[in-house]
């Protein structure tokens, strides 16, 4: 018969490198602290430099472009005189349309002033003011609506178009 005890046996297959309560209070302990430290390294070497915006070499600039105010008050002259289509154009409409780059129909073009004549003005005024394909709103232009409308109308009727003149209303006084 062989010596071995079964409940011997069974402790000696099932023993593990914590032998002591004292070796378990230590490892709880280490798994805890060990992983907050590093947590806490890590956070101090992410926020201990200095890190501008990708690509930008001057940090004071970066800092600039971070910290601007959102949105910005401009006061006008309302009662200014209104820019003409043709000045509207000449100013911001024609570095596109006289070249039709990025597929802006051209100047004069009636072929391609056509499809876009027979949708209407609204539609014209709509695009030109809200922006369309490669295109900002207002051609990236910082125009009255109505001087847009008055730009639209300006190249669409050069493009075959036949839209009146728009008249700019006057609210009632009150």
């Amino acid at each position: 018969m062989s010596n071995s005890n079964p409940t011997t046996a069974h402790e000696e297959d099932h023993s593990g490198p914590i032998k002591t309560p004292k070796q378990l209070l230590m490892a709880v302990l280490y798994s805890f602290i060990v992983p907050i430290f590093v947590i806490i390294g890590l956070v101090y070497f992410v926020t201990s430099a200095n890190k501008p915006l990708a690509g930008s070499a001057d940090l004071e600039q970066s800092v600039t472009a971070r910290i601007q105010k959102v949105g910005k008050v401009e006061i006008r002259d309302a009662n200014r005189e209104m820019k003409t289509g043709k000045q509207v154009f000449d100013v911001q409409c024609t570095a596109c349309h006289t070249a039709g780059v990025v597929g802006a129909p051209k100047f004069g073009d009636a072929a391609a002033w056509g499809p876009r004549i027979k949708t209407g003005f609204e539609s014209l005024l709509n695009s030109a003011l809200k922006g369309k394909n490669a295109m900002g709103p207002q051609g990236g232009g910082d125009f009255d609506n109505f001087e847009i409308a008055r730009a639209v109308v300006y190249m669409a009727n050069a493009g075959g178009g036949k839209f009146a003149e728009p008249v700019k209303t006057v609210a009632p006084a009150k």
